[in-house]
């Protein structure tokens, strides 16, 4: 068995431990060690990310407002197309959803409220009678996925580090201050500092390693490609139920794509859209928007992983493990500072986080209890 020796092994090469790997990468050499044949097949490569402050839990705002500086602005050589794109979202209440927006303009950042005339004249498709009352938020971005990650990939490779496809984790132990990593394939990697990045499969990784799980939770999320014509769609809003219950955007200019914004426990899997969802989806769409949907062109499914508490699992649970889980739907938007934090927490340095936003992210608080 072939055996190389490292500063530290990530395991899962999706968003998580693709930020990881370019943070750490300047100071310590690295192995990325992913499971599938191509980095990012699961959630990152599934998601349709946006950049959005008001989303999330109090954690995960913090580390979404720290990463804007490096979205808006990456390093050279790190990408060669923007990664942001301006789109103002747009917030529907019904009648039963107007205590759901109250809750938003009390606690949210950047939103104000509008008439329906002004939310129609922004949704020129919305049906008279569906909402009561709506909100805009102006300062949002929709997120290139795959540039991100791929620029993160990049980084990684230049700075040494070394991504190691189709070697899923087969037996991992610690022996000596060392973590030993043997992979399928039949190769073996060795490192005093092993980080848990690997995504719905968190769990079953620590229990490979000895670690306590955290409890995660994947959850099935839908999404499905619609024809809108005649509407034109490209300059749209990113259109969102007030309770969160569905949601849609365009898509490649010319499409929409749409959510019911679910949310089923699953196990960790290559997870399949379900029919019901794909009806549910379109249905909650046609219901708020004057738009006949004949077929649906195209429907996936990804899996976004959640902590108990919702808020984000990060740094080190043990000596010489560190995780970097739970990031349900957040793990794109906050990547460009999880990276940093996880960095700083292994270098030893100042992460620059306040205490309180440390402790709701430090995944010793389940130990804990």
């Amino acid at each position: 068995m072939d055996t190389v020796n490292f500063e530290a092994i990530v395991i899962g090469a999706g968003i998580a431990g693709a930020t990881v790997a370019a943070s750490l990468a300047p100071t310590h050499r690295i192995a990325l060690i992913e499971a599938e044949e191509a980095a990012g097949y699961h959630s990152t490569g599934r998601s349709a990310a946006s950049w959005i402050l008001n989303y999330g839990p109090p954690d995960v705002r913090a580390l979404t407002g720290a990463s804007r500086g490096f979205l808006e602005t990456p390093p050279p050589g790190f990408t060669e197309t923007a990664i942001l794109r301006r789109r103002m979202n747009v917030y529907l209440a019904p009648p039963d959803q107007v205590g759901d927006l109250e809750a938003m303009l009390t606690g949210g950042v950047g939103l104000r409220e509008i008439s329906m005339q002004d939310a129609k004249t922004l949704v020129p498709a919305l049906r008279d009678g569906y909402a009561v009352r709506a909100l805009v938020e102006e300062d949002v971005f929709d997120i290139d996925v795959a540039a991100l990650h791929q620029g993160f990939l990049r980084q990684a490779r230049r700075n040494g580090g070394t991504l190691a496809l189709r070697s899923r984790s087969m037996r991992i132990e610690r022996k000596a201050g060392l973590w030993h990593v043997e992979v399928t394939g039949g190769a073996s990697f060795t490192a005093p500092i092993l980080i848990n990045a690997a995504g719905a499969w968190g769990d079953e990784v620590a229990a490979q390693a000895g670690r306590p799980p955290l409890g995660l939770v994947p959850k099935r999320r839908t999404g499905v490609i619609v024809d809108p014509a005649p509407w034109q769609v490209a300059d749209w809003p990113f259109v969102m139920a007030a309770d969160g219950s569905w949601y849609c955007r365009p898509e490649a200019r010319t499409r929409l794509m749409v959510s019911p914004a679910d949310a089923t426990p699953m196990p960790p899997q290559d997870i399949q859209p379900d029919e019901y969802d794909i009806a549910v989806a379109v249905d909650q769409m046609t219901t708020a928007l004057d738009i006949d949907v004949k077929r649906v062109e195209r429907s996936w499914a990804g899996l976004r992983t959640f902590t108990p508490d919702g808020s984000l699992a990060l740094g080190p649970a043990a000596d010489g493990y560190i995780c970097c889980l739970g990031q349900g739907g957040y793990g794109i938007q906050t990547s460009p500072a999880v990276g940093a934090l996880i960095a700083a927490l292994v270098i030893g340095t100042d992460p620059g986080y306040a205490p309180d936003v440390l402790a709701l992210v430090d995944p010793r608080r389940f130990a804990a209890g």
